[in-house]
Formats: structure tokens, C-alpha cells, sequence
């Protein structure tokens, strides 16, 4: 099991990687649901900035767990999507997989 900071620590990266998810849906020729998912995962991951901060190794976990669910999501959202731009395509990639990583040293 990882430490609680270590968690953190790659709780943070994965924040940024999200952002870096809505900013590519903002650039245009992302489906509307995909840019609603995105948009929930970033709003659920800064509510779980404050339980990263709690030291709570269970709330932490399920947190995470809660967000690989929307990275879920959204992969398969892109993954069916006729057309999305090869930078939207990369961003939700790396969220799904960050966050199924995480998830998987969490359990």
C-alpha cells in the first residue's frame, strides 16, 4: 500500500493531468458528453483534494476509485467518438491510465 503522501503526490499529477484533459476539450471537436465527464472528474477531483489532505487512507481510496470510474468513462466515450482531435485522444488516455495505475496501488 502506498503512504498517504505518496498518494498525494500522485494525486496531484493526476489533478494536472485532468486539467490538461478539459483544456484539449476546450480546444474544440470534443463530443458534448465527453467534455460533461471531463468537467465532473475535475470538479470531483478538487472535492478530493480536501480528503488527499485528510490522511484518511480509506476516503482516499475511495476517491480514487471514484474518479478511475469517470476515467472509465470516459475512455470509453472517446473510444466510441467518430472524430476527436489526437491531443483530446492522448489527454483522456493518460487520465484513464493514471488514474487505473493509482488505483491498482491502492488495492
Amino acid at each position: 500500500m502506498l503512504q498517504a503522501n505518496e498518494i498525494q503526490q500522485r494525486f496531484t499529477h493526476i489533478q494536472q493531468t485532468i486539467k490538461e484533459a478539459e483544456q484539449a476539450c476546450r480546444s474544440g471537436g470534443a463530443p458534448d458528453d465527453l467534455k460533461d465527464c471531463i468537467e465532473k472528474m475535475a470538479r470531483e477531483s478538487q472535492q478530493a483534494q480536501q480528503v488527499m489532505q485528510s490522511q484518511d487512507q480509506q476516503r482516499m481510496v475511495q476517491a480514487v476509485d471514484d474518479l478511475e470510474s469517470m476515467g472509465d468513462e470516459a475512455k470509453r466515450i472517446s473510444r466510441s467518438a467518430s472524430s476527436m482531435s489526437p491531443q483530446l485522444e492522448t489527454a483522456v488516455s493518460k487520465v484513464h491510465a493514471e488514474l487505473s495505475q493509482l488505483k491498482h496501488q491502492l488495492h
